[in-house]
């Protein structure tokens, strides 16, 4: 039980939370969300997307500014026997991010562009689990079969348990792009990231039922603290073994003043005999027919027996203990980003980037470890980002018709993501996908509509599959709309749904004296919309051309 929180592990909560690999996101603006598809962008959010592609948006300065509001709920079941609903039970976790931004600056000048951006290129969010998940609640469920096999039946437990988590890798990315010709551009830049994830929670007030008076109390079957139940039995378990040593003394010492040892027992005083008779009882021994030689030895033998449970009733006390949380984990990242854009006509653009393996190690803070053990001040977890190659394209089918589609290979198999580098599980198949078509259509000079859908195919195997952190196979579909305000100002509005498939998990749980088949199921769904504005100060790429 003392260990519940020390299975947190920072992939609980830093892995993406919207489109994206396992543990970066890839919706970074309006456009995107209402679209599901911007590898080939020539608009401002080209910044991130594709930075080759900024200087298509002619001669000056551009900004965008974009919000997402994010929600997901996470589902996970499971059919763990001794938990108290007694068949498969469901957990949920709530994961927020009201504000998510995305800001990008451009200007470009002649052959020369340069821009910068701002976005969560990991994480975002917070996520609370209300009611814990089932590998902090099973250790628990544990002491009602663990105290039955000691002879010691409870019919129920309760605990408070609590987590919240938060993530967020925020990136700060600049380019350079070089306009080879009109056809032709390229560009290469750098994202700093930072990251951060902050944990708190508890786990306390673990009580249980005992429903006959063990260890000298009666309990009537009321909730007691499980702490103070088995301080109470190591208590009580020294007592005994002190007077079974004091007892097997005093039948020594009557054998000693020269009372044969084969005198039955029976023969000695009533409260020798009553009292022998309880200590042995205690130990589930009958004194029945005993001389005082056998129950003086015997009592030899159960005193360290009692002892010995003394010391696991103390162990399970101290295990019982309230667990509190509060800590941190902090480091920064470099991504170098290569990018190439090129336009064989006016109707078709094609774009490719690639984003390199970010190294990133996070170092461990602690403000509060009370019964933890998974923090500790300086520690170093493993939170590499993987390398990505993104290829894309748009077609301008009409004058009022855009088609767009993408296609993202993480190579997720180059990462360590049990996030120790001492440790090495094999927790990768294959390697992550993400592809996906759009299209936007003009409905006036000033209101365009558009929709999208993109698929992301994961490669994780069981290993990597856990309560706390898990990646299922999806399909979102996204819509929205963009308003010409003015000629500086674009509005873009648009919201997504994405759709996870299924997992499950089963495993064989190490219980005495037989393991237990355990299958834990794997679910979420999540939900954003957003609003963007896009600023223009200077000329267009349809005016710089004109010129």
């Amino acid at each position: 039980m003392r260990k519940l929180l020390t299975f947190i592990a920072a992939m609980s909560i830093t892995g993406s939370i919207i489109a994206g690999g396992l543990v970066t996101n890839n919706n970074q603006s309006i456009m995107y969300t209402r679209l599901q598809n911007r590898n080939a962008s020539t608009g401002i959010d080209a910044v991130f997307f594709n930075p080759a592609g900024v200087t298509k948006l002619g001669e000056g300065f551009f900004v965008s500014l974009n919000n997402q509001t994010i929600s997901q709920t996470q589902k996970v079941g499971n059919d763990y026997p001794y938990l108290n609903a007694g068949g498969p039970r469901n957990y949920y976790g709530k994961v927020s991010a009201p504000i998510y931004p995305g800001v990008y600056v451009a200007y470009n000048t002649g052959k020369l562009s340069f821009s910068a951006g701002f976005n969560p290129i990991g994480g975002g969010g917070g996520a609370t689990y209300k009611s814990g998940l089932p590998s902090f609640e099973i250790p628990v469920s544990n002491i009602a079969p663990t105290l039955y096999s000691q002879g010691i039946n409870t019919t129920s437990y309760s605990a408070d348990i609590y987590f919240k988590g938060s993530s967020v890798y925020f990136g700060y990315q600049f380019n350079v792009g070089y306009k080879v010709n009109d056809q032709v551009s390229v560009a290469a830049g750098v994202r700093l990231v930072q990251a951060k994830n902050t944990y708190s929670g508890y786990l306390k007030n673990i009580s249980i039922n005992p429903v006959y008076p063990p260890f000298g109390t009666n309990y009537d079957g009321r909730m007691v603290l499980a702490s103070d139940f088995f301080t109470s039995g190591a208590n009580f378990l020294n007592g005994l073994a002190t007077s079974s040593s004091s007892a097997a003394s005093g039948l020594a010492a009557a054998i000693g003043s020269g009372i044969p040892a084969g005198t039955p027992l029976a023969a000695m005083p009533a409260a020798t005999v009553a009292g022998v008779t309880q200590l042995l009882g205690a130990a589930g021994i009958s004194a029945a027919g005993m001389n005082i030689g056998t129950a003086a030895a015997t009592l030899n033998a159960v005193a360290p027996a009692f002892t010995a449970k003394a010391v696991s009733m103390a162990a399970h006390a101290a295990a019982a203990q309230d667990v509190n949380v509060d800590a941190s984990e902090s480091g920064t990242g470099y991504t170098p980003i290569l990018s190439a854009n090129y336009s064989p006509t006016d109707k078709l653009n094609i774009a490719v980037k690639y984003e390199f393996k970010t190294k990133l190690s996070l170092t461990q803070k602690v403000n509060n470890n009370m019964g933890g053990g998974r923090f500790f001040d300086g520690t170093k977890v493993i939170a590499d980002l993987p390398a990505i190659l993104f290829v894309g394209a748009d077609f301008k089918a009409t004058d009022k018709l855009m088609i767009t589609g993408s296609f993202n290979y993480y190579f997720d198999k180059k990462v360590d993501y049990d996030g120790s580098a001492d440790t090495t599980i094999n927790m990768i198949d294959k390697n992550f996908l993400e592809f996906g078509l759009g299209a936007e259509y003009s409905l006036s000079d000033k209101l365009r509509i558009s929709a999208g859908w993109s698929k992301t195919i994961t490669g994780v195997n069981s290993n990597y599959q856990s309560d706390m952190r898990y990646s299922t196979n999806t399909n979102t579909l996204g819509a929205g709309f963009g308003y010409r305000i003015t000629p500086m100002i674009d509005l873009n509005i648009g919201g997504q749904y994405t759709f996870y498939a299924e997992d499950k998990k089963s495993w064989s749980y190490p219980m005495v004296p037989s393991p237990i088949w355990v299958t834990e199921i794997y679910n979420k769904k999540t939900w954003i919309v957003g609003v963007g504005l896009d600023f223009t100060f200077g000329k267009t790429k349809s005016e710089t051309k004109k010129n």
